[in-house]
């Protein structure tokens, strides 16, 4: 039986590299993106992923497309700069909204379907700021609602304990795309990580041996 798999944010740079993976790995994928571009090598649906209800429905709908759907890859977020002077309630809502409900509305949609269904492991995505404080100085805002998901992912191992569902986190350095080397040109992309070894080592928690892996956390720092 063909495996499955969803992953969320598909058309970012991330996204992408990732998205390609498991297609050549064999998966039926379903992406998520608000403009739902189309694949042929995937089925990618246009989601508004801040939104519950939407976000509720449409994993209700490929549940029943998939009913084997047991994986999960949450690449959905956004980033904003800015220390504790500039995180102002506006800036903390943005980002718990970005990186946190649009990972959150998806875990509990899964969850029952994993629960009934056997199991299944959901992989989300940190960040260096989420757990270096020095780090989070100048992108407050954004490091905290990252530390959410490793909490979150925390509760899941917790909640999936002896029942076959378990949650991975990936916690990158920067990463090698056309906008941070924009962002940042002076720096020395080299010992940035790219998008492609990201893929890998997710692609490698959905192997035999990375399903004997748990509570895993994955820092993927390359020399950066």
């Amino acid at each position: 039986m063909q495996k499955s798999i969803l992953i969320t944010g598909a058309s970012g740079n991330l996204g992408h590299a990732v998205l390609q993976k498991f297609v050549n790995e064999g998966f039926k994928v379903y992406g998520t993106d608000r403009s739902a571009s189309p694949r042929t090598d995937a089925e990618i649906g246009a989601v508004d992923l801040t939104n519950e209800q939407a976000t509720q429905a449409y994993i209700e709908d490929i549940c029943k497309k998939s009913p084997n759907l047991n994986a999960a890859v949450l690449l959905v977020g956004g980033y904003a700069p800015g220390g504790l002077k500039a995180a102002d309630a506006a800036a903390l809502q943005k980002m718990y909204q970005l990186n946190f409900e649009t990972a959150y509305f998806v875990v509990h949609a899964l969850l029952p379907h994993f629960e009934a269904n056997g199991g299944g492991h959901i992989v989300l995505i940190g960040s260096r700021a989420a757990i270096d404080a020095q780090a989070a100085l100048y992108n407050v805002a954004y490091g905290l609602s990252k530390s959410l998901l490793i909490a979150l992912a925390n509760i899941i191992n917790a909640y999936g304990k002896n029942k076959g569902i378990r949650a991975s986190v990936i916690i990158p350095s920067t990463i090698d795309t056309p906008p941070n080397r924009e962002a940042m040109p002076d720096a020395d992309f080299e010992k940035w990580t790219t998008p492609e070894a990201i893929a890998d080592s997710i692609h490698f928690l959905f192997t035999e041996p990375g399903q004997h892996l748990r509570e895993t956390v994955l820092k993927l720092y390359n020399e950066a």
